[in-house]
């Protein structure tokens, strides 16, 4: 089982013709059962010819209408980026993944602000995330396919390298991932932490999850406040960001320790308090959570 995306999901590209969407689209499509899932491209400027064998289309719309296509992933530039989140939800996708860093946070508070007020039923993963990958079928973003290893340990995560190093921990002691999902670390983005917790707890597949937080912002408190009254599963939790000053943004543009919340050491003690087995260090992810397992 998986959340999300599975080898019955159909992709769509958008900005497929750019450098970073040719580059990954074709990683993806080499990786598990990428070439059958991938189905199509966007640029309205290119629409009638044709990526490596993928068709490419004017409009999302007209992709999903003639491919079938349920899912997008946005390598789109920043300045029309959120434009391309909004056309995919338009089209009535089941998921769009917004690959793109840098985007504006008032296009992002825009197109959310939307998306809520018109009850538009699209999920959107990012933006400024990795995507997500279910090991053995299908990846969508950039993370490396080699270190994945089909199991039933899911990861959730708000930096991408630091994903990546938790699956690699993972991995090099024999445990393997039903999903790994970075939700991405822009201030104003989709899918949070308690979602994705939400989805692992309802997946018969997952049997305990590796959670992975940042400084600035609540959400991995308010994840761990639902985790303790909901989750049936066990989780395990790092924070980035222990020494950071407050005021000074690292790495993320939502790492960001202000008014004085959103320090690592406040959400640690939250996820502690709540029932969640932590680390602080980010070296210990793997074995961390072995240690929970039955």
């Amino acid at each position: 089982m998986s959340i999300l995306i599975n080898r019955s999901t159909r992709v769509v590209t958008q900005g497929i013709t750019g450098n970073t969407g040719q580059f990954h689209t074709r990683a993806s499509r080499e990786y598990a059962d990428g070439r059958k899932c991938y189905v199509a491209g966007v640029n309205p400027k290119r629409a009638g010819e044709d990526f490596e064998g993928l068709p490419i289309f004017g409009s999302v719309r007209e992709a999903k209408a003639q491919t079938g296509a349920n899912v997008s992933v946005v390598y789109v530039p920043p300045a029309g980026a959120a434009g391309a989140i909004w056309e995919a939800v338009e089209a009535d996708l089941d998921l769009v993944i917004c690959i793109t860093e840098g985007i504006p946070v008032r296009d992002m508070v825009a197109v959310r602000d939307r998306m809520k007020k018109e009850s538009r039923r699209t999920l959107l993963l990012g933006p400024n995330c990795p995507g997500v990958i279910t090991p053995g079928e299908l990846k969508i973003g950039i993370m490396p396919g080699h270190i994945h290893r089909e199991g039933r340990v899911g990861v959730v995560s708000r930096s991408g390298t630091l994903t990546y190093e938790a699956v690699a921990q993972l991995t090099e002691l024999g445990i393997g991932q039903s999903s790994a999902v970075g939700i991405g670390g822009d201030p104003v983005n989709g899918l949070k932490h308690l979602e994705v917790l939400q989805l692992f707890n309802d997946d018969p597949g997952t049997d305990a999850v590796v959670m992975i937080g940042e400084i600035g912002g609540s959400d991995e408190e308010t994840a761990a406040h639902w985790a303790k009254q909901n989750m049936r599963k066990p989780v395990v939790g790092f924070i980035a960001g222990v020494t950071a000053p407050p005021g000074k943004r690292m790495g993320h543009a939502g790492a960001i320790i202000s008014g004085g919340k959103g320090t690592a050491q406040e959400k640690l003690a939250v996820m502690e308090a709540c029932g969640i087995r932590v680390t602080r260090n980010p070296a210990e992810m793997g074995r961390t959570l072995r240690s929970v397992l039955r």
